[in-house]
């Protein structure tokens, strides 16, 4: 009983954690949208990849014998995955609305407990269903994602985006149990800011910039320092304590701060719906966060 109650706790400081994490994805959101006026996408990644790994590199430095070719595969292939994320979702809002575009990213809150049972035939709890469900109404609600009324490219690509970054979920609890945290982040900022400057040098303009715009030095700071280094450390890190169905589910959250954000930050206004539909989402969370209780129980 004494070690289900502990594990239960470090459960859910790393659901605490994770919340965490969606919030500083999401209030950077309105941030790096103005960054993105003046500077190319891939360019952005880049820079901001590039000096998120400098940071990690240098945390990262005591580990370093700790490094082989398995660690290095992994942390390569989870970048790449999370590369493809977003590689989708870029191509995805050149083609039909953001509010669509987010709400189709969000549903791998779906498409996780799927990742699960055909990658590892596990079985996902019903609270996490029920979860993932009230999620997605929530989201659909919060976003305005009611235009979605074909599937062309936009859509697409937003749902690849939502499956290849399901599959990094799924794949970061696995992989973080395995190898040094540290240097499996930092080689995943790494093959992400590689990748971004390849992707730069050929679809953008320029990758560095000459000059550096507040804007463009705000959100990296913002970026480098909140929704990435911090971010993906605790993702990996935490996620070896909670399971890649509830992950999901809290990473919901991230629309709801950006929403949250937008309207103190930006006076951006939310109606009726949004605001029920927020309520959802966290209801959402407290019903996977209940169900592990009670399952433990």
């Amino acid at each position: 009983m004494t070690k289900i109650i502990i594990n239960k706790i470090k459960e859910f400081g790393a659901d605490l954690a994770l919340i965490s994490v969606a919030i500083s994805w999401g209030t950077t959101f309105i941030i790096v949208q103005d960054a993105i006026k003046s500077v190319p996408v891939f360019s952005f990644l880049f820079m901001r990849f590039f000096l998120s790994f400098l940071i990690m590199a240098i945390l990262s430095f005591k580990f370093r014998k700790e490094l082989n070719i398995e660690l290095v595969k992994s942390g390569f292939f989870l970048g790449f995955l999370f590369f493809l994320g977003y590689v989708f979702q870029t191509y995805g809002l050149n083609y039909t609305k953001s509010s669509i575009v987010a709400f189709i990213t969000g549903l791998n809150v779906i498409i996780v407990p799927m990742v699960i049972y055909i990658l590892f035939k596990k079985k996902v709890y019903i609270y996490s269903i029920i979860g993932a469900i009230l999620a997605t109404i929530g989201l659909w609600m919060l976003t305005g994602a009611n235009g979605l009324d074909s599937f062309g490219k936009g859509e697409i690509f937003s749902l690849f985006c939502a499956i290849f970054f399901a599959i990094h979920i799924v794949y970061t609890a696995k992989l973080s149990r395995e190898h040094n945290v540290f240097l499996l982040v930092s080689v995943q900022l790494l093959t992400v800011a590689l990748l971004s400057a390849m992707l730069s040098l050929l679809v953008d303009p320029f990758t560095i910039p000459k000059e550096c715009s507040y804007a463009l030095v705000l959100a990296l700071v913002s970026t480098v320092i909140f929704a990435t280094v911090y971010a993906l450390f605790i993702q990996t890190y935490m996620q070896q304590f909670t399971t890649p169905a509830k992950t999901a589910i809290i990473f919901t959250m991230e629309p709801v701060s950006a929403a949250i954000f937008s309207y103190f930050y930006a006076n951006e206004t939310l109606n009726d719906i949004q605001i029920a539909g927020g309520a959802i989402m966290i209801s959402a969370i407290l019903i996977a966060e209940l169900g592990t209780y009670y399952k433990n129980r």
